[in-house]
């Protein structure tokens, strides 16, 4: 299965009708907290969890693309940026790190997890790479899938995912309420 057609937008909805869910957050305005609740909900639920969840690496500064992402399943822990230096401008995403983490995750679906959370549809995966053969190989296995996605991502997201997806607030309660719906299906 390939999700890669143009679909309308989707309202916003909780509850599970479609095998992804987009949270919609703010540009700059990562839902840290929102991802540590929900990841923290699903093991007390005793769900089985695959996916990342991210970290920021560094404090203060303006530092966005440096996050290391943990293995929901294992606990290995992988760094996202470059040390390029302190001067270095722009994002300093490591693409290879980016794609190993993507492979331990893609292992972690043999066991077949009630819920995929992964952290961000961001630049790469705008591009066409990144998470998203992650993403279409989960759908084709049924595990839904949960993942944020900035504003300004929007659209390439809507164009990738279509009708496979419901957009979600970025509101604790309705998130809880999709993920722990999609984990029953």
């Amino acid at each position: 299965m390939s999700v890669t057609h143009s679909a309308p937008a989707h309202e916003l909805s909780s509850g599970y009708t479609r095998p992804v869910a987009a949270i919609v957050y703010a540009n700059e305005v990562y839902p840290d907290a929102l991802f540590r609740a929900l990841v923290q909900r699903c093991r007390a639920l005793r769900l089985t969890l695959a996916g990342v969840l991210q970290h920021q690496a560094f404090e203060g500064g303006d530092r966005r693309c440096d996050v290391i992402l943990e293995d929901l399943a294992t606990g290995h822990c992988t760094a996202l940026f470059e040390n390029r230096g302190a001067g270095a401008r722009g994002c300093r995403l490591d693409q290879a790190a980016l794609a190993e983490a993507t492979a331990r995750v893609e292992g972690s679906l043999e066991h077949v997890p009630q819920l995929l959370i992964l952290n961000k549809f961001g630049k790469v995966e705008c591009e066409g790479g990144g998470l998203r053969d992650l993403i279409a190989s989960a759908i084709d296995r049924g595990i839904p899938v949960i993942i944020g996605v900035p504003d300004r991502n929007l659209e390439a997201w809507r164009s990738f995912a279509g009708e496979f997806a419901n957009e979600l607030p970025d509101d604790a309660g309705r998130v809880m309420e999709w993920a722990e719906g999609a984990a029953a299906v």
